[in-house]
């Protein structure tokens, strides 16, 4: 890290004790501007969080840097850890990543693809289907999705001619927003935690997976990013700097054959496994029946159910499928040595899931969640809720480059605010707060997708072979748009008091019209 930036971010932890002296009534908030800060300044998402929360235990200590220290440790840091949600949220967490990398290791998804594409010269339109249907299989990890893709299409994509930026677009938009919709993934743990967090900020009850299904229809950017890339596939549309790099990509008659000859039954079983494991048992830990008496019995049913121990226990049965398909030795390496490989790849975010809970414990004591009502909530109507809360997702996530640490930062602090606005108490809150949750989710998943900053890019941009920045450029006119179309089409007309599922409809339009619209345009100029 360079030295000026840790300087300033020393310099900015240092500012804690004037505001603190100076007692401004917006002082709680503090906290979560300093971890943004820092994030944004050294690219560092613990740094930033854990400066976030070591600034708000500074404050709760009356500036005394001593009983702060020990505070921090004591009231914040190691209750984080404590509670059996927590610690499953990690194990599973750590679990996901073990099994993603034996899937890969086994080889199976990639044979499964491979066979779909086929071996036929300038199959450009086939091979991009491909890269868009395997996205979607690995729907559990979005960096696992990223590399994983990446990898195993680039040589078929050099083969078929599809540029390698295109590869990059079409592996980053099926990873981070397949990934955040997905009820099973490695993201969903965090995300029922933050859920959880924004209710504890309030001390309202909440039960997080069934807020999350509730959310899944108002998450406008990543439902429109995946048709985005449907219709990109479908109707060959390459704006801007995509277009030159498609006119540039040329087929590689010469490119070795590298076909897989694993079976697919190796990934397919364990997923199976995986994903009816948690399905059903998330039925039976919360059913008092065994068949459901209606959909709203089993909604219920999910609600109630112990999802701590499901996940856990889902996930370890699948990874013991996982190894015992996967798991015998290829390339000098042994099935344990790859799955822990994945265990340790997914350190960094379980260290990033850790400080914002740390950070979120400072939050609560703060009161963080009633000053921001206080200051904004009467300014802020309660209709124009979500897409405020969407836009300032996307505004974080981009220029701090993480989706989980803009979950982190933002769900605690407007969770409690969209409760307060719409009076949760009743049903009709229920929307409100429901749209918010996928406004964070959504907005904190732009930053994921054309972010310099992002480890998602730049992981895309690496399993395809290509710099960073040349995946920024070209992503960067897909993501505005699919984000437009989510903030007016989506959030916009919810706001004027229509129903989710006609701004899903309207907005599902702009996202097809979109290819015509802009070559007309393109036409006219050339005129």
């Amino acid at each position: 890290m360079d030295t000026w930036r840790v300087r300033v971010a020393a310099l900015l932890f240092l500012v804690t004790w004037p505001l603190f002296w100076w007692g401004p009534p917006w002082i709680a908030l503090w906290p979560s501007v300093l971890a943004l800060a820092i994030v944004f300044f050294t690219q560092r998402v613990i740094a930033g969080l854990l400066s976030g929360a070591a600034a708000g235990a500074v404050i709760l200590s009356n500036g005394n840097p001593l009983t702060a220290f020990i505070a921090f440790f004591e009231d914040h840091l190691v209750p984080s850890v404590q509670s059996d949600w927590r610690v499953s949220v990690l194990v599973f967490t750590l679990l996901l990543g073990g099994f993603a990398a034996l899937l890969e290791h086994g080889g199976g998804l990639q044979s499964l693809l491979q066979r779909w594409v086929g071996t036929a010269r300038g199959a450009a339109r086939r091979v991009q289907a491909g890269v868009v249907g395997f996205g979607l299989v690995c729907f559990f990890d979005g960096l696992a999705n990223s590399m994983l893709v990446g990898r195993s299409m680039r040589p078929m994509a050099d083969r078929a001619g599809v540029s390698r930026e295109k590869l990059a677009y079409l592996v980053d938009s099926t990873s981070s927003s397949v990934a955040c919709v997905a009820i099973v993934s490695t993201w969903i743990a965090y995300q029922l935690t933050m859920i959880q967090e924004g209710f504890a900020a309030v001390d309202r009850e909440v039960q997080p997976y069934a807020l999350f299904l509730q959310s899944l229809p108002y998450n406008f950017y990543c439902w429109f990013t995946l048709l985005l890339v449907a219709v990109v596939v479908w109707r060959g549309w390459n704006p801007g700097p995509m277009r030159r790099a498609e006119a540039a990509a040329r087929p590689e008659e010469e490119l070795p054959d590298s076909a897989v000859r694993a079976s697919p039954a190796r990934a397919l079983v364990p997923l199976a496994v995986l994903i009816g494991g948690i399905l059903v048992g998330l039925y039976l830990s919360g059913a008092g029946a065994v068949v459901p008496e209606s959909f709203r019995a089993l909604s219920a049913a999910y609600g109630e159910a112990d999802a701590a121990t499901v996940l856990v226990a889902a996930s370890a049965l699948a990874c013991l499928v996982a190894f015992g398909l996967n798991g015998s030795e290829s390339g000098g390496r042994r099935g344990s040595e790859v799955f822990m490989e994945g265990v340790t790849a997914l350190f960094v975010p379980v260290l990033i899931l850790i400080s914002a809970w740390v950070l979120s414990s400072t939050l609560r004591e703060l009161d963080a969640a009633g000053t921001l009502l206080a200051l904004v909530g009467e300014r802020i109507p309660a209709p124009v809720f979500p897409a405020a809360v969407f836009v300032a997702g996307m505004a974080i996530s981009f220029t701090t480059g993480t989706s989980w640490g803009t979950m982190g930062v933002l769900t605690p602090l407007v969770l409690p605010v969209a409760l307060a606005l719409g009076d949760a108490g009743n049903a009709a809150a229920v929307p409100l707060v429901a749209a918010t949750v996928a406004a964070v989710f959504g907005g904190a998943v732009f930053g994921d997708h054309c972010s310099p900053l992002s480890d998602t890019t730049i992981v895309s941009s690496i399993s395809c072979g290509i710099e960073p920045m040349d995946h920024v450029k070209t992503q960067l006119p897909y993501a505005l748009l699919a984000a437009g179309i989510s903030l007016v089409a989506g959030y916009g007309l919810l706001a004027l008091g229509l129903s989710v599922w006609l701004a899903l409809f309207v907005g599902a339009g702009f996202v097809i019209a979109a290819p015509i619209g802009h070559r007309r345009l393109a036409g006219d100029s050339r005129r």
